[in-house]
């Protein structure tokens, strides 16, 4: 299941848990896209539950879709990732490293409250 909802002015919560096919990721990055238009200085909380690893198709619809993504990303000031695998936490953090400009900070299921807290900061 994917859910992506704008829940204030520059505020998209993402909810995600599951495994995602290359129609389901076309669709949640359209939806991004269109979601995130015209917005500026975004703060996300990116939930993710039950994580699968997306299929091949996915994988590739994502890949192709890359030089757009990079472009939404310059519009996100911060993501704040609660998951409940510690590596995918990992993951966020190098993540952040790697996008000047972008703050990604990984958080346990059970610190929500925490993650609310950080990006509103």
């Amino acid at each position: 299941m994917i859910s992506l909802k704008i829940t204030g002015e520059n505020r998209v919560d993402f909810a995600f848990n599951g495994k995602i096919d290359s129609e389901g990721m076309r669709q949640v990055l359209d939806e991004f896209e269109d979601k995130l238009a015209g917005m500026e200085n975004v703060r996300m909380l990116y939930r993710i539950e039950d994580f699968e690893i997306p299929t091949l198709g996915a994988m590739m619809v994502k890949l192709g879709e890359l030089p757009s993504l990079l472009k939404l990303m310059k519009r996100i000031d911060k993501i704040a990732m609660v998951v409940d695998k510690k590596w995918i936490q990992k993951v966020a953090d190098l993540e952040g490293a790697l996008f000047p400009g972008l703050d990604i900070k990984g958080f346990d299921l059970d610190q929500a409250g925490d993650a609310e807290a950080w990006l509103a900061q």
